[in-house]
């Protein structure tokens, strides 16, 4: 009996033991992390759409006036309105500019291509306060340069440039995120087969007809999926609505998200329900996204006879095109750049002259090392950043483990939950989070404990992305090696699974570090005078009025991001990354 016993007993001291293996444990923990991560913030600012305000001393009731108030309100309409236009009128004009000059670059002989693409990634290190600031001094209708210039050649009071517009912020919004759109249009044109449209100009089709009727049909489910993904970007900016849409009265679902949390009380209620509005928004492009990525298969021109990638011929029209790329370049990042130099080196603000020639000083840069918690602030963006880009690209590279070399029930989903915060713009996650936060007893609202919660939540799918990436170029029969010549599954994950993914690894972590040190939306509702980071201070420059000293701070800012880019490339060159 009692043998029969112990037999009973070993199964289940078998399965414990198991199931306490430090690989269990481990894959178990970064489960739960991704969860609590991706999804519990979420169910906490639904909840909240869904209850009495926050503030109110009666306890939460269930009820559906906030959505009441919204879906029954004609600003509410208006809203929607404004937020589509702009997001849709922004995408079109990064589609259209990124297109072109991908095209330029790729298809044709047009000159200077490696200083264009290698220029590219410079607007994507600007934080976006400061590109906004760099065009409102551009294209102001009181101040702005470009209206100065053409008043006093055309001798008139009109204003040609206004960005305090719908059209002007949708001219802002895409010219700044047009090198996106030509990095993924690029990798398009890069991996089409050129002998449909060689075939066609020597049929006697003009260059025009062959791009109209050829080249952008092959790649029509990347300028889809590419407007998309734009789309979905351009909806969930902050930074171009709260500083340009506010003023002039245009509101859109984010910056309408920040004021409801601005006043007091804070109507959190209403926020969120805006926020769940604008998290279906963003959802929906990013299915329509998937949809066309899983389509793209009927428009593949390059297969197993292989092809040779030629460019076409411009003549003499490739001096043209090369004139577009400098002018390109000009606007989206000479000209910005250099008017928060001058607006840097001025006691108070003056259009660029002779005569404010005499006022160049370098005492804004002085204050801004004076500034009250900018030590701090550099200190905190600095710890985050580091602690987000290890952070996450360890959790990811286990999820991507778990996903592409296990058999686990619900990988596929665990790697959709990781994906998640793909669809959520900055400002929701910092809503969700916030909620979250002040509703569980856990005490680190305030603190940059839930500002490293957040960036972890909104860069997952970065790490994501990178990971898969390198893993899937990662035969299994290494780490069934290890582990057949004994090796335990953490020491072969390691010793073998990390420094085979360290070039993606790296990759990932850099672009993190970067997009963590100009992340505004996600921090605006979360920080707190002990937990202030650079962007922040940003913020507060701009709202006080210090216009001078935000650009000091912002030429520091992007002259350090762009160094580190430099950098970044050279160590990523030698532990073969590539292009980070």
């Amino acid at each position: 009996m009692a043998a029969i016993d112990q037999r009973a007993v070993e199964p289940g001291r078998a399965r414990s033991r198991v199931w306490l293996d430090p690989k269990h444990l481990i894959i178990g923990a970064a489960v739960v992390v991704v969860a609590w991560l991706a999804l519990v913030p979420l169910v906490f600012l639904l909840w909240q759409s869904f209850t009495t305000p926050l503030a109110a001393n009666a306890p939460a009731e269930i009820t559906l006036m906030n959505y009441a108030r919204v879906y029954g309100s004609a600003q509410s309409f208006r809203l929607f309105g404004n937020s589509l236009a702009f997001a849709g009128g922004a995408s079109l004009i990064s589609l259209f500019i990124g297109t072109a000059l991908a095209w330029m670059n790729e298809r044709t002989d047009t000159p200077f291509k490696s200083l264009i693409y290698a220029l590219s990634i410079v607007p994507l290190i600007i934080p976006g306060i400061l590109f906004v600031t760099a065009w409102i001094m551009l294209a102001s209708p009181k101040i702005g340069i470009i209206n100065l210039v053409l008043q006093q050649a055309f001798g008139t009071d009109a204003v040609f440039f206004d960005v305090y517009t719908l059209p002007g912020m949708m001219w802002v919004d895409g010219i700044q995120h047009a090198p996106i759109a030509f990095l993924l249009m690029s990798a398009a044109f890069r991996s089409m087969d050129p002998s449909l449209e060689e075939s066609a100009l020597m049929s006697g089709a003009s260059v025009a007809q062959v791009v109209r009727r050829i080249t952008l049909k092959l790649v029509w489910p990347a300028v889809a999926a590419s407007f998309l993904i734009l789309f979905v970007r351009s909806i969930e900016s902050f930074e171009n609505p709260a500083l340009l849409g506010l003023p002039a009265g245009i509101e859109v679902f984010t910056s309408s998200i920040y004021q409801a949390i601005q006043v007091y009380p804070s109507d959190v209620g209403l926020a969120s329900t805006y926020a769940v509005t604008l998290l279906a928004i963003t959802s929906f492009g990013i299915l329509w996204q998937s949809r066309f990525t899983r389509q793209s298969a009927r428009y593949a021109t390059v297969t197993g006879r292989g092809f040779r990638p030629r460019v076409m011929a411009l003549g003499a029209w490739r001096y043209l095109a090369g004139g577009v790329f400098v002018a390109y370049a000009l606007v989206v990042i000479g000209l910005p750049f250099l008017v928060l130099l001058w607006s840097s080196l001025q006691r108070f603000y003056a259009v660029p002259s002779f005569a404010a020639l005499r006022n160049v000083s370098f005492d804004n840069y002085a204050a801004v090392l004076a500034y009250p918690n900018i030590a701090t602030a550099i200190l905190n963006s600095i710890v985050l950043a580091l602690l987000t880009a290890t952070l996450v690209m360890l959790l990811s590279a286990i999820v991507a483990w778990i996903v592409l070399r296990t058999k686990f029930p619900g990988r596929r989903l665990l790697d959709n939950i990781a994906s998640l915060p793909l669809a959520i713009p900055g400002i929701v996650v910092g809503l969700a989070v916030m909620i979250c936060y002040l509703t569980l007893p856990v005490g680190i609202y305030g603190t940059i404990w839930i500002l490293l919660l957040a960036y972890m939540t909104r860069f997952l799918p970065y790490g994501m992305r990178f990971s898969n990436a390198s893993l899937l170029q990662v035969h299994k029969e290494l780490e069934e090696s290890a582990l057949l010549s004994g090796g335990s599954w953490t020491t072969t994950f390691r010793r073998i699974v990390l420094p085979l993914l360290k070039p993606g690894l790296i990759a990932g972590w850099l672009t993190i570090v970067i997009v963590s040190l100009r992340e505004l939306s996600s921090s605006i509702l979360l920080y707190s005078p002990d937990s202030q980071v650079v962007s922040i201070v940003l913020w507060e420059l701009w709202q006080n009025g210090q216009y001078v000293q935000l650009s000091a701070l912002g030429v520091m800012m992007i002259v350090v991001l762009f160094v580190f880019v430099l950098v970044t490339q050279f160590i990523g060159r030698r532990f073969g990354v590539g292009d980070v």
